[in-house]
């Protein structure tokens, strides 16, 4: 874990689809991004951030996510996710991740992400099955 160091940095970018819509998801009945489809843009970006620094046969599970939808996104607009690495805990990954539509701020949060030894994690999830 030694190449896991504070300041790595991903963004990703998307366009809102009729998929990523809060009437889409059941998190609303207005079809503007949805919270949940704006969540799983911020796990994304921090996954995308560690991308080539965790070792063979490492991964990492989002363990919490501490979120504020600001402001409201159309169908059709571009959203830009930044996450950014701001604290390693031994195993545990703190995030600090922003959200912007083409006009404003739509989103902030806190991310826990943990390395796990991905075989070891299988072998649990699969005992529970």
């Amino acid at each position: 874990m030694s190449n896991l160091t504070v300041g790595l940095r991903a963004e990703f970018e998307l366009t809102v689809t009729d998929a990523d819509t809060a009437s889409r998801w059941g998190s609303g009945l207005v079809p503007v991004y949805s919270t949940p489809a704006l969540v799983g843009a911020m796990e994304k970006t921090a996954v995308l951030a560690l991308e080539k620094h965790l070792p063979i046969g490492q991964t990492t599970v989002g363990g919490r996510i501490e979120v504020r939808h600001l402001a409201p996104t159309p169908v059709g607009m571009k959203v830009r996710v930044a996450a950014e690495l701001s604290e390693v805990e031994g195993r545990k990954l703190v995030f600090k991740i922003e959200a912007w539509d083409e006009v404003e701020k739509i989103g902030e949060a806190f991310h826990d992400r943990f390395v796990v030894d991905q075989f070891k994690f299988m072998e649990k999830v699969r005992a529970k099955g």
